[in-house]
């Protein structure tokens, strides 16, 4: 088993953007008349796809949801995160990530974008930033059912990125994933590949027991140790898989 490809999460990975989402959560809250609290907004909302975060959330409060309510949400909430970026110069994008990027393809990694974040946030931020083209094969919320912690998403980036590349043979063992969160660990975990949690949301201490490593920035990845690490014996999930 080697290394061939690895895959990004979003939202507190490539762009510190996660306190921008949660003002704006709860300033939707505030207009449907519901108080917000941060705690419940980080336990439905980290890692996962607006309308999973909002489905459970007005859900435990509540409220009952149509998909016709819930889609009027999401689109109030997107325009105005879009305005919030369009206010911010420059992006919030994490230290040393282009050099990592330049690190892994420089390895002839293939590299993917896993998220629940909508695709038109998602284009707007790499085309922005110029990391477009860095990412080949990009998965969405607006391509899976299901959110992280569910697989979906790392799933179909490995389909996506054999369909590209089909002499690579991917298979979910062959790949990395980047994630910040509990729930992003899991999903990739239950995909079946192993994780480097990167400390941008949680401290290192509590993501080390959940990733099967875990670093405080990108320049702390090591990115050889890693791969000597998938030439030897497969490694096992950290987390339960039901």
């Amino acid at each position: 088993m080697s290394l061939k490809a690895v895959l990004f999460d979003f939202n507190g990975v490539i762009i510190n953007d996660e306190p921008i989402h949660e003002q704006l959560i709860e300033e939707l809250l505030l207009t449907e008349n519901l108080r917000s609290k941060r705690e419940e907004i980080r336990k439905f909302c980290l890692g996962r796809s607006d309308r999973a975060c909002l489905t459970d959330l007005l859900t435990y409060r509540g409220r009952a949801v149509s998909n016709a309510y819930l889609d009027q949400l999401i689109e109030r909430k997107s325009i105005a995160y879009q305005n919030r970026l369009q206010q911010l110069e420059p992006l919030p994008l994490y230290p040393g990530l282009e050099t990592l990027l330049q690190q892994l393809q420089a390895a002839d990694l293939k590299l993917a974008l896993v998220t629940g974040a909508m695709g038109e946030e998602v284009e707007l931020i790499l085309n922005r930033s110029g990391l477009r083209n860095n990412f080949p094969i990009i998965v969405t919320g607006d391509d899976i059912t299901l959110s992280k912690p569910e697989p979906e998403g790392y799933l179909l980036a490995v389909e996506r990125l054999n369909q590209v590349y089909p002499q690579l043979n991917l298979q979910p063992s062959d790949c990395l994933a980047i994630e910040d969160t509990f729930v992003g660990i899991i999903a990739a975990q239950r995909a079946g590949i192993q994780v480097v949690g990167i400390a941008h949301t949680y401290p290192l201490h509590f993501l080390q027991r959940w990733a099967n490593w875990a670093v405080d920035r990108f320049s702390d990845l090591e990115l050889e140790r890693i791969q000597k690490k998938f030439l030897q014996e497969p490694l096992q999930s950290t987390v339960p898989l039901c």
